[in-house]
């Protein structure tokens, strides 16, 4: 599902918000809100991506986030013929913002 990023700012603090690591430089963001996961997107309803962490970390530093991920799952136990694994195999690192923008 998809909300926008001004939607997101008017809720007091979402449970966690997520950026996707999706390909070699380009993330995208999402937010756990009441049990529900929302791609973030723009006021015209295009997805929220970048190339760089810190261009998202600003378009969003109005959203009070309980916990902030960077996200990642890789594809490559599937390209090589590995077995399918009943869990995802995504990795989570705690992303802290710098406030470097």
């Amino acid at each position: 599902m998809k909300m926008t990023a001004d939607k997101l700012a008017k809720y007091f603090v979402v449970e966690k918000l997520i950026y996707h690591s999706v390909d070699l430089s380009l993330y995208m963001v999402s937010a756990m809100v009441e049990g529900e996961e929302y791609y973030i997107a723009d006021n015209r309803g295009a997805f929220l991506k970048s190339s760089k962490v810190i261009e998202l970390q600003k378009a969003l530093r109005h959203v009070s986030a309980k916990e902030t991920v960077l996200r990642h799952t890789s594809p490559y136990d599937e390209m090589i013929g590995g077995p399918e694994k009943p869990d995802t195999n995504a990795l989570e690192v705690p992303l802290g913002d710098n406030n470097l923008y």
